[in-house]
């Protein structure tokens, strides 16, 4: 699978999730303490929408404080839908990830971008699939990618905060446990 397959399959996991959350479940709780399920989507959300100008070249200038604060509105699915079709529609074409976006750290290869917000996309996906009672199984394909994305670096964005303490999880456990595990959460997390 190249970049842009393994993002827009992450994506559509993701997305699979954000529509079978039920009316009653925004409030829920999440793996991510801080947020509630309709947080973690609006995070998913505005991450995805970074994805359309960056792609196009934009810088974080241009793009400017757009997609800050709350994204979701009165239709948090429906917003997730047209964020999910545009995110896409930018990915549509292979040769994206050959391009260079502008992030905070500078001048960055596409390829990199989307395999970051790609692992995001399938975390989130698991963590909002236990905020709301969904399937919480990761695609295996997936699983091992965001394994191998994340493995080299886990420690880098432990310490910035981005990932709980390492839960140690058994030698002969499969692939989602040891990248749960590795990411700070719990397979059997219940809230």
């Amino acid at each position: 699978m190249n970049t842009t397959e393994i993002y827009r399959r992450a994506v559509e996991e993701f997305g699979r999730r954000v529509e079978a959350v039920g009316a009653d479940q925004w409030s829920n709780a999440t793996p991510c303490t801080e947020w509630t399920v309709r947080d973690l989507v609006n995070h998913v959300v505005s991450e995805d929408k970074w994805v359309v100008p960056l792609l196009a070249g934009q810088s974080l200038e241009e793009v400017g404080d757009r997609f800050d604060g709350d994204l979701l509105g009165d239709d948090p699915q429906g917003s997730w839908k047209q964020t999910r079709s545009d995110a896409l529609d930018a990915t549509s074409d292979d040769d994206v990830a050959r391009r260079t976006v502008s992030l905070s750290r500078g001048p960055t290869s596409a390829d990199v971008y989307l395999q970051e917000v790609a692992a995001d996309n399938v975390i989130h996906g698991w963590d909002l699939a236990k905020g709301s009672g969904g399937d919480a199984a990761i695609d295996p394909e997936l699983a091992e990618f965001a394994y191998e994305f994340y493995k080299p670096q886990a420690e880098l964005w432990r310490r910035f905060g981005a990932f709980g303490a390492e839960v140690r999880v058994p030698m002969d456990a499969d692939r989602q446990t040891k990248l749960l595990g590795m990411v700070g959460r719990p397979a059997d997390w219940s809230g």
